[in-house]
């Protein structure tokens, strides 16, 4: 959600990363050295290109996400990632100056969903879902490692590369961003008036093969047993089995090479000869992760009853009847179950609804057929009917803007021109009920935090979640045995430790 506002669950809309510096195609194609293979390799862009690309991405970054701050575990995910960079194709002796000079930096986003990714220029991101499923400094290495190796490789330039000529490309390659009702995530930030040209793009399984070799080689030479790396992409794909609908953020944009669990065990032992591979730190782990924040934040935002309520910013609205709502750092989108409509809501870069209005009115291809002066729950707003049109069809879009706390909101809600009559009213009610939170209990509610914890006793798995699930952090006793690595069934020996919320005291 807007100001301040990080990602709680993105399952089926998109991830959004912002305006990106936008290069033609055409001008920025050119031959230029890949760091692994030291061969001269056509690319989308040159380094000093993709090192601005990602300088310009990571701010948007931050400000469509957010990142994770909380106690140290940033500094301990860059002291690793450092480490392990340390070993990889971009800084060993005979690589060019310009890519062993290149500053690396390393964040974690304030996110439950499980990804990682890396922009061109070293920038590698690691959500708190990811960290927070990961049981050992080993596995992170591996992790990293794999990003880092995407950066190296230059796998993102050489996408784009392969683009078709005169199209904008993302270089966040690892990031995609799915549709709703037929409608591509770009159309609806060029509906809000954002600059920003999205071309979604994801690894190919030959980037990826290539990915987890260099990251299993750069965490094997830095001495960690690279072969725990198999165990979290197991884990990844426990989690596409529980969900039953698409895959996991990771394994979208990073696709399975095939049988990978079993290769990385393979490329693991392949550098025994070479590298100590002794190191694990599972307690310097648990220790960095202890009292992090899991599942979804409701401080956040959270749907209850069919309504919208945020404890931080302190307003609730209307969520339409048979709506499904994706929370994220920058919106709040809430999608019919049909994928037949849509409604955006988010903050508007104006000093009054009208002024929003006019903004949006201002736009290409946008053809007002009304508009005029409205109110939300006492508070003036301002609501127009336009018509617009996208490069695949024509939409018709409600715009409602709404000042309130000294914030101009935008409820956003559109459908095809045929079905809007259906869908007007609902957009509506939603819009004209934003109003003041004031419910002590929904004010004060708190997320879940992780506490590592011994096993007191010898006992399945599932004894010591006996008090799951948490509702308003989303997660059930299978979503803790995942983050554990273990099933529901496995027994865990007294005085082992485990990752469960602060909360939980059942069975330990």
């Amino acid at each position: 959600m807007p100001s301040g506002c990080r990602p709680i669950r993105i399952v089926r809309l998109l991830v959004l990363v912002g305006a990106l510096l936008s290069l033609s195609f055409l001008h920025a194609c050119a031959y230029s050295t890949n760091p692994v293979s030291g061969e001269k390799q056509a690319m989308g862009y040159s380094w000093a290109q993709e090192v601005e690309v990602g300088e310009n991405a990571d701010k948007q970054i931050r400000q469509q996400f957010g990142f994770y701050t909380e106690g140290d575990i940033d500094e301990y995910v860059e002291r690793v990632g450092r480490r392990v960079l340390q070993e990889s194709h971009l800084r060993r002796p005979g690589t060019d100056r310009k890519f062993r000079k290149t500053e690396f930096t390393f964040r974690i986003l304030d996110s439950d969903t499980p990804n990682a990714f890396a922009l061109p220029g070293g920038y590698v991101y690691l959500t708190r879902g990811l960290v927070t499923r990961l049981n050992n400094e080993a596995q992170l290495a591996v992790v990293l490692g794999h990003e880092i190796a995407h950066v190296a490789a230059r796998h993102a330039s050489r996408q784009a590369f392969q683009q078709q000529a005169g199209q904008l490309a993302l270089m966040a390659g690892a990031i995609l961003g799915q549709e709703a009702m037929g409608l591509p995530a770009r159309q609806i930030l060029d509906l809000g008036g954002t600059a920003a040209k999205l071309l979604f793009l994801k690894y190919s399984r030959d980037d990826e093969r290539e990915a987890d070799e260099l990251g299993v080689e750069y965490a094997a030479l830095a001495g960690y047993r690279a072969a725990e790396g198999a165990a979290f992409f197991e884990s990844l794909e426990r989690i596409s089995d529980k969900e039953g609908q698409g895959v996991p953020a990771f394994l979208s944009t990073h696709p399975d090479p095939g049988n990978r669990e079993e290769r990385i065990v393979a490329l693991a032992r392949q550098w025994q000869p070479e590298a100590a591979m002794t190191r694990v730190a599972q307690p310097a782990y648990y220790e960095g992760i202890d009292g992090m924040v899991i599942g979804a934040n409701p401080r956040q935002g959270f749907v209850r009853d069919g309504h919208f309520y945020h404890p931080e910013l302190r307003f609730s609205f209307r969520v339409p009847t048979g709506f499904d709502v994706e929370n994220t750092a920058s919106q709040v989108a809430m999608i019919d179950q049909q994928q037949r409509a849509a409604l955006i809501f988010s903050l508007a870069q104006a000093g009054s609804p009208r002024e929003a209005a006019a903004d949006l009115a201002s736009q290409q291809g946008i053809q007002i057929l009304r508009s005029g002066r409205a109110s939300a729950s006492g508070n003036p707003a301002y609501a127009l009917v336009a018509d617009a049109q996208t490069e695949q069809q024509r939409v018709r879009l409600l715009a409602f803007f709404v000042a309130y706390s000294d914030r101009i909101y935008r409820f956003l809600g559109y459908t095809s021109p045929q079905l809007y009559g259906r869908y007007q009213d609902a957009f509506l009610r939603s819009a004209r009920s934003l109003e003041r939170l004031e419910d002590p209990e929904i004010l004060d509610v708190q997320p879940l935090r992780l506490d590592v914890v011994q096993g007191s006793r010898t006992a399945p798995f599932r004894r010591f979640v006996a008090d799951a699930p948490y509702e308003l952090a989303q997660l059930d006793a299978d979503d803790l045995a995942i983050m554990n690595q273990v099933s529901l069934d496995t027994h865990i020996e007294a005085g082992r430790a485990l990752k469960l919320p602060e909360r939980s005291t059942a069975g330990r």
